[in-house]
Formats: C-alpha cells, sequence, structure tokens
C-alpha cells in the first residue's frame, strides 16, 4: 500500500489537468489550465493530521487550488481520495475534509473519491446524518476502478484513462496467471507508446504502469524492461522503485524549498531571505525523503544516509519519529 500511495500520490501531481478533464466535460472552458495548479499537501496534512502510529494510510488525500474562468470565484479547491479498501467511516471522513477544508479556505469544493478496492459492494457515493429534525446530507463524486469498462478506456483519448486502465487490470492480478497479466501490461504500453503525447508525460505514466502492476517473477521484470527497451529504441530502463522515489521527493523537495525562499524573499526583501528559506526547505526536503525511503524501501541507515547525503544520525532520527 505505501508504494501504491506514492505512485497515486505522484501521478495525480504529474497529469492533474488530464484528471481535470477526465472528470470535468468542460474543464478548458470553466478553469485556466494554464494558470497550473497549487498542491496544498502541507496546509491539507494540518487540516487532517495523521496519527503518528498510521505511517502506512490506506488511502491517498490530494488538495489542489485550482484558477477558474467562470464564475465570481477567482479559484476553487479540488479534494482528492483514492481509497484502497473498505472502510465503513470512508464517507464520515470525506465531510470531515469538507468542513474543515471550507472553514479554513472559505472557497467552493469539489470532492472527488477513486475507489481502487476489489469489494464490489464498496461504494459510498454521501454522508448523512438526522437527530430530532436536523438533517445534514454532504454528497461527492464516487469513482470505482472496479465497475469501469476496459474497452471504453482504451477509446479514450484522456491519458488518466491510460491510469484508470493500469489500476483496473492491477485488481486482476490475482485472478490472472503472471503471462496474462505480462501480456495485458505489454498490451498497455504499447498503447501508451503510440499516443502523440509529451514524452514526460510518457515518462511518468510508463513509471506507474511498471510499479503498479508488478511481478512475482524476475525473469517476467526483465523481460518487461527488455520489451519497452525495444519499442522506445532506448537502452535505458524505466525506472525501479527507488529511482522512481528518489526523483519524486527530490523534485518535490526543491520546488518547495525555491516557494519557501521566493516568499521569505519577498517578505523581507533581501537576498538572504531567499537562500535561507531555500535552505530550510532542502532540510524539509531532505526529511521528507529520508522518511520515504524508510518507509518504501528495506535499505540499511547507512545506505539512506549516502542517498539523502546527510549523517546517519539525521536517518536514526527520522526513523524513531516513524516508529513512536
Amino acid at each position: 500500500m505505501k508504494r501504491d500511495d506514492s505512485l497515486w500520490k505522484a501521478i495525480l501531481e504529474d497529469i492533474f489537468d488530464d484528471f481535470l478533464r477526465f472528470f470535468v466535460a468542460d474543464a478548458d472552458k470553466r478553469f485556466d489550465l494554464e494558470r497550473g495548479f497549487e498542491f496544498l499537501d502541507k496546509e491539507l496534512e494540518q487540516i487532517y493530521p495523521v496519527n503518528q502510529d498510521e505511517f502506512n494510510p490506506r488511502f491517498v488525500d490530494k488538495l489542489v487550488k485550482v484558477f477558474t474562468r467562470t464564475g465570481q470565484e477567482e479559484w476553487i479547491l479540488v479534494h482528492i481520495e483514492v481509497q484502497g479498501n473498505s472502510d465503513e467511516t470512508f464517507a464520515y471522513r470525506m465531510f470531515q475534509y469538507y468542513y474543515r477544508i471550507r472553514d479554513k479556505y472559505d472557497k467552493p469544493i469539489a470532492a472527488f473519491a477513486i475507489l481502487t478496492d476489489s469489494n464490489k459492494r464498496f461504494k459510498p457515493t454521501c454522508f448523512e446524518e438526522s437527530y430530532l429534525g436536523t438533517r445534514l446530507g454532504y454528497e461527492f463524486n464516487t469513482y470505482k476502478i472496479l465497475e469501469q469498462d476496459a474497452l471504453k478506456l482504451e477509446e479514450s483519448t484522456n491519458l488518466f484513462a491510460l491510469v484508470v486502465l493500469t489500476a483496473l487490470v492491477a485488481l486482476q492480478k490475482n485472478k490472472l496467471s503472471q503471462e496474462k497479466l505480462y501480456e495485458l501490461k505489454i498490451d498497455l504500453a504499447r498503447k501508451l507508446l503510440q499516443k502523440q503525447i509529451p514524452k514526460d508525460k510518457i515518462r511518468v505514466l510508463m513509471n506507474f504502469l511498471k510499479l503498479y502492476i508488478r511481478f512475482k517473477s524476475k525473469i517476467l521484470i526483465d523481460k518487461f524492461d527488455t520489451e519497452i527497451e525495444t519499442l522506445t529504441n532506448k537502452s535505458k530502463k524505466t525506472m525501479g522503485i527507488e529511482e522512481f522515489v528518489l526523483e519524486r521527493e527530490r523534485r518535490i523537495g526543491e520546488q518547495r524549498g525555491e516557494q519557501r525562499g521566493e516568499q521569505r524573499g519577498e517578505q523581507k526583501g533581501e537576498q538572504r531571505g531567499i537562500e535561507k528559506g531555500i535552505a530550510e526547505g532542502k532540510l524539509a526536503q531532505a526529511h521528507i525523503f529520508v522518511k520515504s525511503l524508510l518507509l518504501e524501501t528495506d535499505f540499511d541507515s547507512a545506505k539512506i544516509a549516502r542517498l539523502a547525503n546527510m549523517p546517519v544520525a539525521f536517518v536514526e532520527q527520522a526513523r524513531q519519529q516513524l516508529n513512536a
């Protein structure tokens, strides 16, 4: 689950424009997609903090600031939950997110629940409560991966459809032979490479495909990598999970460091404000990166310290925080 969480978080950030177009028919008319998006992960953690003993969450939560073209609101918030198992409290948690986000920002919220579990009966769409004539009802968009039509997804021109297809195939892995799973995975890779899309999106989608649908056999893992090399006429393999985590956390950390530096510099109007902000951002980046490796890999502290370019004591401290 930890690995899948990281993959969902990354793909939602990397092709968020495709996500909006997939779920909102008039997204280009309604939203100013060229202005980009602001991912409010840190703000969401403050609104709904994860318990210290729950570092292996069974869901992915995203909060995104999106600029609009129509109406009186300059921007709205998109709240996304990717839920990987049946949870009776899920609808209530969606409602908790709603009222806490609304209380903090006082902006319209569009909520989407993407259910990646295999339980056909689990499909929450609302939270309702009533007592002595007082009634509350909160509805949100629910998208059940298990219910989707593979043929319609294949016909879609939207890149997020390939993400859904990948998750749909992954749900079938226990019912299919490893050879059949390999055929489906290669077929998805071919469909991806046939699309006329930017190379950076091909790369992130290929990494999602490779790491989300996993083989038990190392022979099939190597065979898939070799086939991708042939299809792309490249000698470089797609990423492994460690490389994926490394690149993603470094990229996010660098962006946060730059943003913090710019904000501090604007507030103080001094170059040292920017430099200090970037330094703080890099420290926060290292902390996030180290925790990610602790959660995603079985590396020892010495190896993680080398990858993060930090002292072993720094890694041990992060490990103690996770185990606290």
